[in-house]
């Protein structure tokens, strides 16, 4: 008798059941060895080692980053990635859970390569470096990592069980003034002033905030602002972070900072220079088809995730510029109360507890049926390709086009 795709969701429940402590392992590892953006090296060794062990096609320094890897089960269409991510916060540690996410990666790929080894298309378990900062999943978008895949899957642990994340497009732009120097009692009038120029634009840019849309803001600090008080600053700099609830709605508000920058320079005398000092960040496009059966797969433990509360967005994260080139889910999973935050000893804490052992592997078992069902049923990935298409224009921004592979 055929084997349905129940028997396969319940075979993977099983691989994951008994792989648990493990997964766990791995967990706690990564949690007692923090590292940073692309610093990640023993992380990648023992993500890489796992999936080496179990007979995935490993290869190591994709895109050109050392600590980034990919992990291949299977070969060719239909294709989905796992996206790992392993860096931790300076100060921190595991303050974001990525330990969790990793682990529960890893055992969605090894459980979908126990049962269907390779025989329904390719499982692809991406090592994604530095998501706090510096991004490494928008690197390995560009190096074209991501090409050829139906589907991006992955979790986060969090103070919600949201279906989704309400996550914003971001990107950190360089703000410079050139004056001229003087002394201030011996020959002011000769001095341009930059330092004063910058302060002039923050106090432009608190107007501006005013008026923002929802989502949207910027936040700004003195990077350079003088060297001595008997010289009239010739030079002076800022770093500002711009947020906006699209990648299309953050273009505008940078259009704005060099409108305001070049205002500023104009009264002032100086001259300016802004530029883009971060990888940008594009907002995350959920594909409801995926996080819907995701959010059914988990409920099975118990966990029912339920849509973000409007309004409320929860940062930024470079799985957005993955999902704007394939289906992709980024679902909220709690491991502990709503009156927490992430990003806080208390959460770094929680993502070594009990708590988190049992988000961890019930998040593995949804994103490992969930591969499943798009490596499985033609149907699921073509509604989710054309859902993707459809948000795109509805953005009105242009998306890859799509082949059906069945």
């Amino acid at each position: 008798m055929a084997r349905t795709l129940e028997d396969v969701h319940r075979d993977i429940r099983t691989e994951v059941t008994d792989r648990a402590a493990i997964l766990w392992d791995v967990a706690l590892r990564l949690h007692a060895d923090p590292e940073y953006a692309f610093a990640e090296h023993h992380a990648a060794q023992l993500l890489t080692d796992e999936l080496e062990r179990a007979g995935f096609a490993v290869e190591r320094g994709v895109a050109g980053l050392p600590t980034a890897f990919t992990a291949r089960s299977g070969r060719g269409r239909p294709a989905v990635a796992l996206p790992l991510e392993y860096d931790a916060l300076p100060g921190l540690g595991h303050a974001c859970g990525h330990n969790l996410i990793a682990a529960a990666g890893l055992g969605a790929a090894l459980a979908v390569h126990a049962v269907l080894d390779g025989s329904a298309g390719s499982v692809l378990a991406v090592g994604t470096p530095a998501e706090e900062g510096g991004g490494g999943k928008a690197l390995e978008v560009d190096a074209g990592v991501f090409d050829g895949v139906d589907a991006a899957l992955m979790f986060h642990p969090g103070v919600y069980d949201w279906k989704r994340a309400p996550l914003t497009a971001q990107a950190q732009y360089r703000v410079a003034f050139h004056g001229r120097a003087a002394h201030p009692t011996g020959n002011p009038t000769e001095g341009i002033d930059a330092l004063a120029a910058l302060i002039e634009l923050f106090n432009v840019l608190g107007v501006l905030g005013r008026r923002l849309p929802e989502a949207s803001h910027v936040q700004g600090i003195i990077t350079h602002g003088g060297t001595a008080t008997n010289i009239v600053p010739e030079y002076a700099e800022g770093l500002f972070g711009l947020r906006a609830a699209t990648t299309p709605a953050l273009e505008e508000l940078a259009g704005q900072l060099l409108t305001c920058a070049e205002g500023v320079a104009r009264a002032t005398g100086t001259r300016t220079e802004v530029e883009r000092a971060t990888v940008r960040y594009d907002h995350f496009r959920d594909s409801s088809v995926l996080s819907e059966r995701f959010a059914g797969h988990l409920s099975r433990s118990g966990i029912t995730l339920t849509p973000p509360v409007p309004g409320v967005y929860l940062g930024s994260s470079d799985i957005g510029n993955v999902s704007v080139r394939v289906p992709a889910i980024h679902p909220f999973v709690a491991i502990m109360g709503e009156d927490g935050s992430d990003h806080t000893p208390e959460f770094a804490e929680a993502a070594a507890s009990e708590r988190a052992r049992e988000v961890l592997l019930a998040a593995a078992e949804a994103l490992a049926c969930t591969t499943a069902d798009v490596l499985l049923r033609p149907d699921v990935r073509d509604k989710a390709w054309a859902h993707h298409h459809a948000t795109a224009e509805a953005e009105s921004w242009p998306t890859p086009k799509h082949e059906s592979h069945h």
